[in-house]
């Protein structure tokens, strides 16, 4: 594992005394008493720093564990110095793992690694502690703005932003003929063209009843599923005409279940599909020659793009920890906003990095895929991390199939699943 190129500044303060003491002892001559003098203060520093007393540090998640030791790895060479070790533990629900231990010092968790948008919900219960907090704004400058933005939380940043995912366009190179249109138009014309429904076979497939998949669609024409202040927004007319748009493309899509679709796609059934990073697997088992091109680069006909949600993977920090372990916690936080975290979590598992500066390693720059994800951060919107999210996907859901799969009209659905979101909010409260 690569030791970070960027130490932490204790570290620096450290090595640059080891190193005065040696560049002094190499150019002085024997019974320098001085040099002597300075060589033993420099042993001393060593010996302060081997015993310097352990602490380690527990993080929670859910991810694949292999990417999580490696994740570690990064951290805990950086900082072995300091005697911190960063320990990952799986856990199978960890937002109800920590609502259950968020205020148990004993049994919980120093830190967690999840996706930003349960952040609403921990930071109403006020167990986070605001990674602001704890790590200054100039250490995170390289971070990229809209994982900030998923990070924050009523105007306060509780989270550190880690990696991120968007969907994307991926198509199979050996079944697409001709380029990748530039406008969703152009594209649902190859659509009409390519589509045989009747013989199983298809030009592009989506889960189109499906609310994360078609917010693209929905962002992009000006609406929204619920805004920042947590108001829904169904029977919103740039909403609405989103929806209507998205209808005529869930016509050549198949049913838009999310087995029927990706498996359509691996069997060669369908040329493409919009999908993310957790496809990937399941395409290389397939033998697919794939294609990757940002959501993004598809101009809608009121002239903006496609503006998917993103999902952005962040450490959140427990209060009790905070006041327990504060400079350790510290120390792992400027650790992991450094791109070398980033660059290791690309380079081994695709992982889009939050940090700008990883995207110049050069074998990072040469993956398809995370420079597609990162040209879609540009537009992309951060999943919303209000605790009324929750209760948005069903309604959302209910208006996608009344309106593709059972043809009602769209503002009589519309009008009716915006009450019920409604509804459901005010049960919340």
């Amino acid at each position: 594992m690569k030791k970070l190129s960027m130490i932490l500044a204790g570290i620096l303060v450290v090595s640059s005394l080891a190193g005065c003491g040696a560049g002094s002892e190499s150019v002085t001559t024997d019974n320098d008493v001085p040099a002597v003098q300075e060589t033993e203060s420099a042993q001393e520093t060593k010996e302060t720093d081997v015993n310097k007393e352990p602490v380690t540090i527990t993080a929670w998640h859910d991810n694949d564990e292999t990417m999580m030791n490696a994740l570690a790895d990064v951290v805990n060479e950086a900082l072995k110095e300091e005697n911190i070790t960063l320990k990952f533990e799986k856990k199978s629900d960890v937002t109800g793992q920590i609502q259950l231990y968020g205020t148990d010092a004993q049994n919980g968790p120093d830190m967690y690694l999840f996706a930003h948008d349960s952040l609403g919900s921990f930071a109403e219960m006020g167990i986070l502690e605001p990674v602001s907090n704890l790590i200054s704004a100039e250490q995170e400058s390289d971070l990229i703005p809209m994982t900030i933005q998923a990070a924050t939380y009523k105007g306060e940043q509780y989270l550190m932003p880690v990696y991120y995912e968007t969907l994307l366009f991926m198509y199979n190179k050996d079944l697409w003929e001709g380029e990748i249109p530039s406008t969703t138009e152009d594209l649902y014309a190859y659509m009409k063209e390519h589509t045989d429904s009747e013989a199983g076979t298809y030009a592009l497939v989506n889960q189109h009843s499906g609310a994360y998949n078609v917010a693209p669609f929905i962002n992009g024409f000006g609406g929204y599923i619920l805004d920042s202040d947590g108001n829904p927004g169904l029977d919103l007319q740039e909403t609405k005409d989103a929806v209507t748009y998205n209808k005529k493309f869930a016509a050549l899509q198949a049913d838009g279940d999310y087995n029927t679709v990706t498996t359509l796609f691996n069997e060669g059934k369908a040329a493409a599909i919009i999908g993310g990073p957790w496809l990937i697997s399941g395409i290389k088992e397939a033998g697919i020659n794939l294609g990757i091109k940002s959501l993004a680069d598809f101009t809608l006909p009121d002239g903006n793009t496609l503006k998917p949600y993103s999902g952005v993977q962040c450490l959140g920090v427990l209060k009790y920890a905070a006041e327990n372990k504060h400079d350790a916690i510290v120390k792992v936080l400027e650790t992991l906003a450094q791109p070398e975290v980033g660059i290791t979590l690309a380079k081994g598992f695709n992982c889009a990095p939050a940090n700008s500066k990883a995207y110049d390693d050069p074998e990072v720059a040469a993956n398809e895929m995370i420079l597609a994800m990162k040209e879609t951060a540009k537009v992309a919107q951060p999943m919303p991390n209000i605790p009324q999210m929750n209760v948005m996907w069903g309604p959302t859901e209910s208006l996608l199939a009344a309106v593709n799969k059972s043809g009602e009209d769209v503002d009589a659905a519309a009008e009716k699943y915006q009450n019920e979101a409604l509804s459901a909010i005010a049960d919340m409260q």
